[in-house]
């Protein structure tokens, strides 16, 4: 079992404040600001470019994946960190696109993320192949897999409605039908148990700034299958991708495995905050993690529904459906969230009328979800919400 009140002591959290946003940016970890300072000026300030090797800075992208690939469910050595979640969406979905080149219809759904389809319609244009983005409703993915399916990209939870895809039954449907996978766990790695290597997953990409609380600006993943790393071809082919980045061949050879997912130099200072919040990781065990954030998410819910009529629960109802958030939908939803924010109540808006609050049981516990709802009952009952200050939409909601 995991001591959620011994991780929650290990964060630190302005005073007064609930936050319920780790879904979008996860709270500093305590131990983080010795372990970048240490970072700055132990290694980099002592150490200068000998810390490459004398500080292992070449090898944390791998040694981190694994750390990652424990919480995810993937096979030692086949997690990668580096750059961003764009950057790790588009390369898994080019490797998937040619591994079966004669297919052109790459199959996601409205819930996705925004940028993973920017992303697909960048790669498609530019590829100039003929291959077509076909977007439907997340209830009707399952219907739209068949024969002439490339790829299936998929986000597992939507990120406005918490919905959660079932990833071994739509994995097992689109592979029959010859397909290859692409899972977004940017909502998932964190949240709860993942299990890539059971559900016979072939690509999956994520960040580490949401739930695993690595910092704004952090490194996202890649994970590939063994069966598919040897014919996995790098779109983006960049010098630490390379077999032998130093002998600095002018032309590209792919690395070992995992490695040839390497695009850029790693982001050593944002890497030693990972590595602060993984020491934290390490030691959940991710069913009692699930668990816990089952029980958090239904207290919320009836907490809201019995106090706040105003609110109508978007996300399922069914905890089992659901990702580590919950979202309500009201008309206002934009100026009552920033009511509960001024209140130290933290959640956040997705248009375009969706309350989100996110879980995790690493710092939330039951009695700050008590406080939460009586913060929102609050400014639903006494219409705190209008009021013109709240209503001045800002860059990022």
């Amino acid at each position: 079992m995991t001591d959620f009140a011994a991780t929650k002591a290990m964060f630190h959290m302005p005073e007064g404040m609930i936050y319920l946003d780790g879904n979008s940016l996860g709270p500093l970890p305590k131990a983080t600001a010795a372990r970048v300072a240490r970072a700055v000026t132990d290694e980099w300030g002592e150490k200068v470019i000998t810390g490459w090797n004398r500080a292992g800075w070449m090898a944390q992208p791998t040694a981190l994946g694994d750390r990652i690939g424990r919480l995810i469910g993937a096979e030692p050595g086949h997690v990668v960190l580096g750059d961003t979640l764009s950057i790790k969406v588009y390369q898994a979905l080019a490797a998937a696109i040619d591994l079966v080149p004669d297919r052109k219809v790459i199959l996601t759904d409205s819930g996705n993320f925004p940028s993973d389809i920017y992303m697909a319609e960048g790669l498609i244009k530019s590829l100039g192949r003929g291959h077509e983005l076909r977007i439907v409703a997340p209830e009707e993915v399952a219907n739209h897999i068949n024969n002439d399916l490339a790829v299936l990209m998929l986000t597992q939870v939507d990120y406005r409605t918490g919905s959660l895809h079932d990833m071994k039954g739509l994995t097992a449907k689109a592979q029959a039908a010859g397909a290859i996978t692409c899972w977004d766990l940017a909502h998932t790695a964190g949240a709860m148990a993942v299990d890539l290597q059971g559900c016979n997953a072939d690509f999956a990409t994520g960040c580490t700034y949401k739930y695993l609380n690595a910092g704004p600006g952090a490194p996202a993943f890649i994970y590939v299958a063994p069966r598919h790393i040897k014919n996995c071809q790098p779109a983006l082919s960049g010098w630490l991708g390379h077999e032998a980045p130093f002998a600095f061949d002018l032309d590209y050879r792919p690395g070992t495995g995992i490695e040839r997912m390497r695009v850029g130099t790693p982001p050593v200072l944002q890497m030693a905050a990972l590595d602060a919040s993984l020491d934290i990781w390490d030691q959940v065990d991710m069913n009692a993690l699930r668990a816990a954030s089952i029980a958090l998410t239904e207290q919320f819910i009836a907490g809201v529904e019995a106090r706040c009529p105003q609110l109508t629960l978007v996300s399922p109802r069914d905890p089992h459906g659901r990702g580590s958030q919950v979202s309500f939908a009201f008309a206002d939803g934009y100026a009552a969230m920033q009511a509960c924010i001024a209140r130290n109540v933290i959640g956040d808006f997705r248009a375009p009328d969706i309350m989100r609050f996110g879980f995790c049981p690493l710092f939330i516990d039951a009695g700050d979800v008590d406080a939460a709802v009586d913060v929102i009952a609050d400014v639903m009952d006494n219409r705190l919400w209008d009021d013109p200050v709240y209503k001045q939409v800002a860059r990022v909601t």
